[in-house]
């Protein structure tokens, strides 16, 4: 199977390698832990502690997987990139059609992706319309709501 690269910022992949270390050295003995008191407190065929407690351990293994896959795959995005052209990592500046104010993005991957501090995948609608175009043109972003006209007005760092 062919895995996909993934673009992370070097903060982004600081957090991936956090929130990894945080569930092999606490979650995992925290679960560990709950299956052991519910295996402790008698028959598990009943045990409802004890099927919620294997639940948890399912998922917070699950999610290790994905992170190490993560981190095996990681292609890191320069801080100090080109500004020419909106591309990964990049910050953009844009204006709407019917905005009051500016809003500025960062392009990352979808790992990475928090719309509500400003970090969108380049997957997303707004991501790859911006995707190489330059500082002054105009794109066109297709969303549920209709389409939307979206100046670029800076390419940069923040």
């Amino acid at each position: 199977m062919v895995q996909r690269r993934v673009f992370l910022t070097p903060e982004g992949k600081r957090k991936i390698e956090e929130e990894l270390d945080y569930l092999r050295t606490v979650r995992r003995r925290e679960v560990a832990q709950r299956i052991h008191e519910a295996k402790a407190d008698g028959d598990l065929m009943e045990s409802a502690e004890y099927e919620d407690a294997k639940n948890e351990q399912s998922f917070v293994e699950g999610r290790i997987l994905t992170l190490e896959g993560l981190l095996t795959n990681v292609v890191l995005i320069e801080e100090k990139g080109p500004t020419d052209r909106v591309g990964m990592g990049s910050w953009v500046t844009v204006m709407g059609d019917d905005q009051d104010e500016s809003e500025t993005y960062r392009i990352v991957d979808s790992a990475e992706a928090d719309p509500a501090g400003g970090f969108i995948s380049h997957h997303s609608p707004i991501g790859r319309a911006l995707m190489g175009h330059r500082e002054g043109e105009e794109v066109r972003v297709t969303t549920p709501g209709g389409i939307v006209r979206l100046r670029i007005l800076r390419i940069g760092q923040r």
